[in-house]
């Protein structure tokens, strides 16, 4: 049985923003483990490029669901969700308090809420999309779905063409059948969105990925190359590698990378609190160089 004591924390947000320390802080305050939810910090060797919380720091607080599957293993949200109640339930057996922490939103929702209805994946169609330029599937997806078309990556080819394979299976719009959700598990506190004002999340960004490169984002890279990130299409999308893998194929110079890196990154950002602010119903608090740590009374 929960209690007060052992109850999940959820930690949410943009890049950046310093959920990871804020996590490392509760934990040691609250006697908590980290529940990373990361759609990219599953996969072995995505390191440099996910922020991966550093070897000291898993010292310091048990962290669960890094580095789960290898990159020759897919991964999505219903994993997640079987992996992460685990994990919870491991935590809490042991008398310690489940502290969730990341920025996959969609993660969130999924474990709280449960995922919508949605058919498997087709290979058939999936091949024919995949075979087919990205500006075609856009056009494809915004006259069959705008609403899908407005709140997408459209950068991200893998979600267009699962929107896409989804809206040929059913005749349904992709974002028609990914509203309802079920929302027996929704906890009534300890959802928690931290944020910063923009003019210190984008210089933290740039120091990210400034610091990212200087330690060897493209040398990792490489050696990912060599184990499989470009079969795996998931994978492929991460910020950072994608820039990086079409830097070593020649199509960018380096410095011309890093800049292209920052700005996916800095937009990403925004995608990540329109979607947490229109999709979740968090407690926001607003971090700032003056008000590093927030006032957890009443959060948690």
């Amino acid at each position: 049985m929960e209690n007060a004591s052992s109850r999940p924390i959820f930690l949410g947000g943009p890049t950046a923003a310093g959920k990871s320390a804020l996590a490392l802080e509760l934990c040691e305050r609250l006697g908590g483990e980290i529940i990373s939810v990361d759609s990219m910090q599953v996969y072995q060797g995505l390191d440099i490029g996910t922020a991966k919380s550093c070897a000291e720091d898993r010292r310091r607080v048990r962290h669960h669901l890094i580095d789960v599957v290898s990159l020759r293993e897919s991964f999505d949200a219903a994993q997640f969700i079987r992996l992460a109640a685990a994990a919870a339930q491991d935590i809490q057996a042991r008398g310690r308090r489940p502290i969730f922490c990341g920025g996959t939103g969609l993660y969130f929702k999924a474990y709280l809420e449960g995922l919508g209805p949605a058919p498997p994946r087709n290979a058939k169609i999936r091949a024919e999309l995949e075979a087919t330029p990205l500006a075609q599937l856009l056009a494809e997806l915004e006259q069959h779905d705008p609403a899908a078309f407005q709140d997408m990556d459209r950068r991200n080819p893998r979600r267009v063409i699962r929107a896409l394979e989804v809206i040929r299976l059913t005749g349904r719009p992709f974002s028609a059948q990914r509203a309802p959700w079920a929302n027996a598990k929704r906890p009534s506190a300890g959802l928690i969105g931290l944020t910063r004002p923009m003019s210190e999340l984008v210089p933290r960004i740039h120091r990210r990925v400034d610091e990212m490169f200087r330690q060897g984002l493209v040398a990792e890279t490489e050696s990912l190359l060599e184990q499989g990130l470009a079969d795996n299409p998931t994978a492929l999308q991460a910020l950072g590698y994608r820039q990086v893998v079409e830097y070593l194929r020649g199509e960018r110079g380096l410095t011309e990378t890093i800049e292209l890196v920052k700005i996916r990154t800095r937009q990403f950002a925004k995608r990540q609190l329109t979607w947490f602010r229109r999709q979740m119903n968090l407690e926001w608090v607003t971090l700032s160089a003056n008000s590093p740590s927030p006032d957890w009374a009443g959060l948690i």
